[in-house]
């Protein structure tokens, strides 16, 4: 009896190895794929995996026109200038929280975004405090020097400012 697989005429070149790994990399990577697959256009998430051992990795997605309306936002968010206080009190008025598994999903939908970006929204003075002193306790606490009185800046919604690489 012929096989299923033998039977639609597939051939592979090489066989298919599949080695143990202790890179959770290509499954984070199927897995972020699989939850943007789940959520509508021009979406950012923020997705978090927590490990077994009690660590945690974040990854960045986009959904379909997510890109290049994130980094427009960006590019917009620098120029006004807003900071890291405005991204946080943004992201938290525009998320949709879930989960699946171990895995924390913050979904946020970018067009909401822009919209307190153009109409000039801003982080309230007691937010923009408490980052302030989130931001001082864990310079005391790794022994940095506090940052000077310059806000942090905006962290960023897009890839271009999300996953470029820090001046070493």
């Amino acid at each position: 009896m012929e096989s299923d697989f033998a039977a639609s005429g597939a051939v592979l070149d090489r066989p298919l190895v599949l080695a143990p790994s202790g890179d959770p990399s290509p499954v984070e990577q199927a897995v972020a794929d699989s939850i943007a697959g789940d959520h509508p256009p021009e979406t950012f998430l923020y997705l978090v995996f927590h490990r077994p051992d009690g660590g945690a990795r974040v990854w960045y997605a986009w959904t379909a026109g997510g890109h290049p309306l994130g980094d427009d936002i960006d590019r917009r968010a620098l120029a006004a200038p807003l900071d890291a206080a405005d991204w946080l009190h943004y992201l938290a008025r525009h998320v949709q929280r879930s989960t699946r598994g171990r895995v924390q999903i913050d979904a946020h939908p970018l067009r909401p975004l822009l919209a307190d970006l153009q109409a000039g929204v801003r982080a309230p003075d007691h937010e923009r405090g408490t980052v302030r002193r989130m931001i001082e306790l864990a310079a005391d606490l790794t022994g940095q020097p506090r940052p000077a009185e310059r806000p942090v800046r905006w962290v960023g919604v897009g890839p271009d400012l999300l996953t470029r690489k820090a001046p070493q």
